[in-house]
C-alpha cells in the first residue's frame, strides 16, 4: 500500500487525543470512521470538534464551508466491524497495555491483511503491540502531541518486525498531515516523553516537598527556562491519570529509580484530580474569560482550599 491509497482512516478512541487526531485526519481530507464503545464519548467527542473548528473559523484559519466538510468526513460508530475496510486504523485508547494487545488483536481479526495498524501510545511497547496483532511488520507507533490540532510533532516509532514500508508511509502520511515526524526507537518514553515525564514528576516533587507553590514553580520554567507552558500546568493538560501512567512504565521497564513516580501524583489521581479534564489537578479549569490564557484552553487558577487527597 501506498499513500496514494490510503483514503480512509479508522480512529479507535474518541477521548482527548482521538478526536483531535479525527480532526487532523479529516481537515487533511481523508474520510474518517470515529469509533469508541457508546455513544455518549462519540457525542462528546463530535460536539468538542465542531467546537474547535468554530474557533479556527473565528481565527479565519478555516471558513464555514471547510469546518463543515471537515466534520461531514467524521463518521462516529460503536462496531468495531465497521473498519473492516479501512486502510490504516490508528489506535487511541488508554494506555493500558493488556487492553491495547486486545485491540490489536480483533483489529487482525477484522481488519484485512495489507491494512496498516498504528498506536497513538505515549510509551508503551510497539512489538508488543506488534506481536499481539498478528502482523508486526504493519504495526507503527504514531504518537501525536497533544492538543493533535495544534502541535506540530509527530513520533513515528519503529517496532522490532515493522518493515521499512510502514515505516515510510507513516512518515508520509505525517507530512501529509501537516506534521514534523521523527523517528524513535522502540524504548520505553519514546523521545518526547523520556524527557518530558520526569521533569514533570520532579516538579511533582518540589511541590510536594514545599519548594515553592505551583504557580511559582511554573512560573519559574515559564520565565526562567522559556517554557511555554509550566510542568504542573502541562501535567493537568495532559491528565494527571496520563502523566501517572507513563511515569509507571518508565519506571517498570528501565528499572531506574530517577522515573519512580511521585507520591502526591498518585494520591492525586486516587483521588478523582485528574487535571482539565475533571476541572481540578493541580489548578482549578474555568473557562477563558479574556484572561491571556487562550493558549491553555481555559483559565487556570490555584486550586481553592478543599479537603486534601494527602491524608
Amino acid at each position: 500500500m501506498t499513500l496514494d491509497d490510503l483514503k480512509t482512516i479508522g480512529i479507535v478512541g474518541a477521548g482527548q487525543m482521538g478526536r483531535g487526531i479525527s480532526q487532523v485526519c479529516a481537515t487533511a481530507g481523508y474520510e474518517v470512521l470515529l469509533l469508541d464503545v457508546a455513544e455518549p464519548p462519540l457525542i462528546e467527542a463530535l460536539n468538542k470538534i465542531r467546537a474547535g473548528l468554530e474557533r479556527a473559523v473565528e481565527r479565519g484559519s478555516l471558513t464555514d464551508h471547510q469546518a463543515g466538510e471537515v466534520l461531514a468526513l467524521i463518521r462516529p460508530m460503536v462496531q468495531l466491524d465497521r473498519l473492516q475496510d479501512v486502510q490504516l486504523v490508528i489506535e487511541a485508547i488508554p494506555e493500558d497495555l493488556a487492553l491495547k494487545q486486545e485491540l490489536f488483536a480483533e483489529l487482525n481479526r477484522v481488519c484485512r491483511p495489507q491494512t496498516i495498524l498504528a498506536s497513538n501510545t505515549s510509551s508503551i511497547s510497539i512489538t508488543k503491540l506488534g506481536a499481539a496483532s498478528g502482523r508486526p511488520d504493519r504495526v507503527v507507533g504514531l504518537h501525536f502531541m497533544n492538543p493533535a490540532p495544534v502541535m506540530r510533532l509527530v513520533e513515528v516509532v519503529r517496532g522490532l518486525e515493522t518493515s521499512e514500508r510502514t515505516l515510510h508511509l507513516a512518515m508520509d502520511l505525517a507530512k501529509r498531515l501537516g506534521k514534523t515526524p521523527v523517528v524513535a526507537k522502540d524504548v520505553p518514553g519514546f523521545i518526547v516523553n523520556r524527557v518530558l515525564i520526569p521533569m514533570i514528576n520532579e516538579a511533582v516533587f518540589a511541590l510536594e516537598e514545599g519548594v515553592a507553590s505551583a504557580e511559582d514553580i511554573d512560573l519559574a520554567m515559564t520565565t526562567g527556562a522559556n517554557h511555554p507552558v509550566g510542568p504542573l500546568a502541562l501535567a493537568d493538560r495532559i491528565g494527571l491519570d496520563t502523566v501517572l501512567a507513563i511515569c509507571e512504565v518508565l519506571y517498570q521497564d528501565l528499572g531506574d529509580p530517577k522515573f519512580r513516580p511521585c507520591p502526591l501524583l498518585r494520591r492525586y489521581v486516587d483521588a478523582g484530580w485528574l487535571g482539565r479534564k475533571t476541572g481540578h489537578g493541580f489548578y482549578t479549569h474555568e473557562e477563558a474569560r479574556g484572561t491571556g490564557r487562550e493558549a491553555m484552553g481555559g483559565e487556570i487558577r490555584p486550586l481553592a482550599p478543599r479537603p486534601s487527597p494527602l491524608a
